[in-house]
């Protein structure tokens, strides 16, 4: 086997027809990230018929006096269920990497583990799972454990939704609780729309303090992602959101008023009243709120005429799929539920252009205890999403020596 260096056009040709192919491993993403300190290798590894039989994009940087640290986002794409192939590429990489001064090469390996459904259970498992690990165990890759939060540089953790199905149908697939909020932000005024660069200012006001990414990493995206890199926002349509809401006021001032009817001719007929009293007092209530969300969505209209942005995303568009790069909303209109919508909508379009999946990016693997991100990962399988477990990071010491030592001055500054 030869390591050699690809153009861009021979690494995008083999990527993307490769398995274990992502937006991770592309030119696009390489070129995203020089511009955030990273350099990057386009490398190709061909056997002895000079055959390219695996590839892979390698980010690296200094770290620690003139040496390197090296990261192959999504892991190498190559056959990890053949040892010797394994085997013989890692000891050609280590000895490439050694002579440039590199401490060590982190991967975490498009491969999944298992499949689960919103509680957890296993639809299905990689039955080659275990003896990849093993084999690249064997080989040196120390493996970062089956984590199930967010401590790698990627989620291991994605939720997808498989759009196999007609919009109707993946509608009723929908948790009862994200199809109420689906029809809350409708009956808000809620519309989505897809924006363009011009926009990311707007977006970036939403998503600034979800991740520690500068506003250029994003424009950067969208320049080297062209067209599959798409930004959608919500807003508050404030004229539709005074009709809808004046609709709701009506329909429920007539139920009102039927009410106040039956209650009379109850009373007079000596009949039963107690369960009219109970509708009459639930239709108050109701009436109440329809009154109070008419006043707030004129105010709305008054105040914004031409409606009020609340929330957006960006995603690219890879292969047969689209992929949720970011989402935020304005907190102060979390009620609206824009993001529930902003989703849904996506996904019937994403559907009717014959994609086939939308993956909403990272989740957490623990599904019965409590936690922190226990919200969203009921938001995001709510929408009939897979849990995708992958097999996680690994780390392969390059320069065991100055990776001992740069590891206890991480230590150190951490204490510090």
């Amino acid at each position: 086997m030869k390591i050699i260096t690809l153009s861009e056009e021979q690494f995008h040709e083999f990527s993307e027809n490769h398995k274990y192919g992502s937006l991770y491993q592309t030119v696009s993403y390489a070129k995203v990230m020089k511009q955030e300190g990273y350099d990057y290798h386009l490398l190709g590894f061909i056997n002895n018929s000079n055959e390219l039989i695996g590839a892979t994009m390698v980010l690296f940087k200094r770290i620690f006096l003139n040496y390197k640290m090296a990261y192959a986002p999504f892991g190498f794409l190559v056959d990890y269920s053949n040892n010797d192939l394994v085997e013989e590429l890692t000891n050609k990489l280590k000895k490439l990497l050694l002579k440039q001064k590199f401490i060590y090469l982190k991967i975490n390996p498009k491969i999944h583990c298992s499949e689960r459904d919103r509680k957890g259970n296993i639809l299905s498992y990689n039955p080659e799972m275990n003896d990849i690990l093993e084999i690249l165990q064997r080989n040196g890759y120390i493996h970062n454990g089956f984590n199930n939060f967010f401590e790698n540089e990627k989620p291991r953790w994605n939720a997808v939704v498989k759009l196999t199905a007609s919009n109707d149908r993946l509608y009723k697939n929908l948790s009862k609780q994200t199809r109420n909020k689906i029809s809350k932000a409708m009956r808000h005024g809620i519309e989505i729309y897809e924006g363009t660069e011009k926009d990311l200012d707007i977006l970036y006001e939403f998503i600034k303090k979800k991740h520690k990414r500068s506003l250029k990493y994003y424009r950067n995206i969208l320049k080297e992602f062209h067209e599959d890199a798409k930004i959608y926002l919500a807003k508050i349509n404030t004229e539709s959101y005074v009709k809808k809401s004046k609709e709701e006021y009506e329909a429920e001032l007539e139920i009102n008023e039927q009410m106040n009817e039956e209650l009379q001719n109850a009373s007079r007929k000596g009949k039963d009243i107690t369960r009219i009293i109970n509708k009459k007092m639930e239709s108050d209530k109701k009436l109440s709120k329809c009154q109070n969300n008419l006043v707030q969505a004129t105010n709305y209209f008054s105040n914004y005429p031409d409606g009020l942005i609340v929330g957006g995303l960006l995603a690219i568009k890879y292969q047969n799929g689209m992929n949720l790069i970011i989402e935020g909303f304005n907190p102060k209109y979390r009620s609206f539920n824009p993001n529930y919508l902003l989703k849904w909508e996506i996904i019937k379009k994403l559907n009717l252009e014959e994609y086939k999946y939308f993956n909403l990016n990272g989740i957490v693997g623990e599904f019965r205890e409590k936690n922190k991100y226990s919200g969203l990962n009921e938001m995001k399988l709510g929408y009939n999403a897979s849990a995708m477990e992958y097999i996680g990071e690994f780390d392969l010491i390059i320069n065991k020596t100055v990776y001992n030592i740069y590891q206890k001055r991480l230590g150190n500054a951490k204490k510090n």
